[in-house]
């Protein structure tokens, strides 16, 4: 079981409630993807972290979420012109890539860090 930040924890239950399914799913996959990422609050914002490098977030407005990859161009291939992050506007659950892209593009900016260290 992966450790929980307090602090993910109370900006997921403070967004929308649109948002709040959106996160905890994402939360769940981010870690499935990586097990021992480190969750943590960098710009206002839920990251993960390998090796005190991030890896990716996500982020909640008042009609849509964002999720970004750090260095995302070279992990997912495209990147939203309508809003921050990889994904575009997300707004649901079907808004976002298959939980097998998902983690594989965790595993795979994970293995990006490590090829650099």
């Amino acid at each position: 079981m992966p450790k929980r930040n307090p602090q993910v924890t109370e900006y997921i239950q403070g967004c929308a409630p649109f948002a709040r399914p959106i996160f905890r799913y994402l939360r769940k996959v981010i870690h499935e993807g990586a097990p021992g990422l480190e969750e943590v609050i960098k710009w206002g914002m839920p990251s993960f972290v390998y090796q005190s490098k991030i890896v990716c977030g996500f982020a909640g407005f008042k009609a849509h979420c964002a999720v970004w990859f750090w260095k995302g161009e070279a992990i997912v291939d495209r990147k939203s012109k309508d809003a921050m992050g990889n994904f575009g506007r997300i707004t649901s659950l079907s808004d976002l890539p298959s939980e097998k892209e998902l983690t594989g593009f965790v595993a795979a900016a994970v293995a990006r860090i490590r090829e650099q260290a």
